[in-house]
């Protein structure tokens, strides 16, 4: 008898390749986990909008893990099952900070996504989200009138400027936010427990699932919470170095379908 009973599967350089598209191979896999009569969730630094039609396409009938974990919902029924936003000061704090670098920033609200103005940076995460975007002006009034507080704020810039830009605001905020990159270009701030390692514990204790019961894969530092909270966490064959050091199993990458690999090997086999 299997003894996994949950699988968290990254979308974006783990179950998707370079084109964002699903490998056959990988969909097979996961219709095979299912059938094996495991739980399969997405869990994703994506909107729940834009993670969704992965879902469909996966027949991944269940609670998804969306925005790093800030938001929990049901693909079929729209239930939430958690949605921890980021708190408004904070957020206010962060924009604030990251305007005086010109950097460009997103926030979501409702599962919408606004800008402060359409950039070469906006052009790029669009082409990745398949999620139009809305230009609101300044984001601080914007988010003042709104009186709202965002499930996540993103910023994009070069690499090494959202390096240095973290080592600054990390002591600032401390343990009132969560910091991470989801890709090298992206530096996500969310609510303290809004990352993907509580969300799938979360989803884990719903269903009365044992964490060594649990598989997490994935490829980027905000996929780490996850990997280690798993029974048997998986980093991909194309993750960095410092993630794959956090994994129990290092896959095939997501070019070779390193997720059917997993499936064949651990629930399979």
């Amino acid at each position: 008898m299997n003894k996994y009973k949950l699988l968290a599967l990254d979308l974006d350089d783990t179950l998707l390749d370079k084109n964002l598209r699903l490998p056959e191979s990988s969909r097979r896999a996961v219709e095979l986990a299912r059938q094996a009569g495991v739980r399969v969730t997405l869990a994703t630094g994506r909107m729940f909008r834009s993670a969704l039609p992965y879902a469909r396409e996966l027949a991944v009938e269940d609670y998804l893990i969306t925005y790093q974990g800030a938001l929990v919902k049901h693909a079929v029924t729209g239930e939430v099952l958690l949605h921890r936003p980021v708190p408004l000061e904070p957020a206010l704090e962060v924009i604030d900070k990251v305007n005086r670098y010109g950097y460009h920033i997103n926030i979501y609200l409702d599962d919408n996504l606004y800008v402060a103005k359409h950039t070469k940076e906006s052009e790029l995460y669009t082409r990745i989200s398949r999620i139009p975007m809305e230009e609101v002006g300044d984001l601080i009034a914007f988010l003042r009138e709104r009186r709202q507080a965002p499930t996540k704020v993103l910023v994009v810039a070069r690499e090494e400027l959202l390096d240095e830009l973290a080592a600054e605001v990390k002591p600032v905020f401390g343990d009132r936010l969560h910091i991470t990159k989801s890709k090298p270009h992206f530096l996500e701030f969310s609510h303290p427990q809004g990352n993907k390692g509580d969300a799938l514990a979360a989803i884990a204790g719903h269903y009365g699932v044992e964490w060594e019961e649990v598989i997490a894969v994935g490829d980027s530092y905000n996929d780490i919470e996850m990997i280690e909270f798993a029974g048997l966490g998986v980093a991909v064959g194309n993750a960095r170095a410092e993630i794959r050091d956090r994994a129990d199993f290092v896959c095939r990458s997501n070019e070779e379908c390193g997720v059917a690999e997993v499936v064949e090997k651990f629930i399979l086999g």
